[in-house]
C-alpha cells in the first residue's frame, strides 16, 4: 500500500497529565491510498484516522494532577492596593505564549504574612502562580528570594515546553520583593530627612 499524506497542518493544544501537549493533524490534508478499504491506520503507535482527504494524528498526554489542582482550585486569588507601603507588587509576562502573571506580598517584620495573584494564561502559568504564592507566605523575604522556577516545575512535573511558566513565578516574586524594598527605602530616606532638618532647627 502506498500511502502519500500531503501539506499536513499540525496544531498543538495542552490537554492533560503531565503538562504534554496533544497534538492534532488534518484541517487541510490530502491521503492517497491504493486500497480503499482502509479507514484506519496505525503507525508508530499514533492513531493515523482518515476520512476522505482528510487525515487526523492524535496523541493525548495529560497534565500532572499537581497541576490541575491548582488550575481547579487555585490558592490565594485576589489583589491588594498597589499603593500600600507594606504590599510589593510584580507584572510580569512572556510575550511569546502571551501569559501575563500579577503577584503580591504584604509584609510585616520582614515576613510575607499574605499574597495574592492573578493570571492570564495557561493551566501551567496558573498552577506556577499558585503554587508560588503558597511557598512565599509565611516565609522572611530572603527565604522567598531563594524559590527557584527548578522546584516549582519540579514540583508540577512542567514538561520543557512550559519551563517558562515557572521562571514567571520566579520573576513576579523577585519583582514584588524589589518593590516593597524600594518603598521602604524611599520611606526611610524620607523619615532620616526629616529627622536632619528637625534636628537642625533645634540646635
Amino acid at each position: 500500500m502506498n500511502t502519500i499524506i500531503k501539506s499536513i497542518k499540525s496544531s498543538a493544544t495542552l490537554v492533560g497529565r503531565r503538562g504534554f501537549a496533544s497534538a492534532s493533524v488534518g484541517s487541510r490534508s490530502i491521503v492517497n491510498s491504493s486500497s480503499s478499504n482502509s479507514n484506519n491506520n496505525n503507525i508508530n503507535n499514533k492513531s493515523l484516522l482518515f476520512s476522505n482527504s482528510n487525515a487526523s494524528i492524535e496523541t493525548k498526554r495529560y497534565y500532572h494532577e499537581r497541576v490541575l489542582d491548582h488550575y481547579n482550585n487555585p490558592r490565594n486569588i485576589g489583589s491588594f492596593d498597589k499603593k500600600s507601603l507594606d504590599v510589593g507588587t510584580a507584572t510580569v509576562g512572556a510575550p511569546a505564549c502571551g501569559d501575563v502573571m500579577k503577584i503580591q506580598i504584604k509584609v510585616k517584620d520582614n515576613i510575607v504574612v499574605d499574597v495574592c495573584f492573578k493570571t492570564f494564561g495557561c493551566g501551567s502559568a496558573i498552577a506556577s502562580s499558585s503554587l508560588a504564592t503558597e511557598w512565599c507566605k509565611g516565609k522572611t523575604l530572603d527565604q522567598c528570594l531563594e524559590i527557584k522556577n527548578s522546584d516549582i516545575a519540579k514540583h508540577l512535573s512542567l514538561p520543557p515546553v512550559k519551563m517558562h511558566c515557572s521562571m514567571l513565578a520566579e520573576q513576579a516574586i523577585k519583582r514584588a520583593i524589589y518593590d516593597y524594598k524600594l518603598k521602604q527605602d524611599k520611606l526611610n530616606e524620607g523619615a532620616s530627612k526629616d529627622g536632619l532638618i528637625e534636628t537642625q532647627l533645634s540646635m
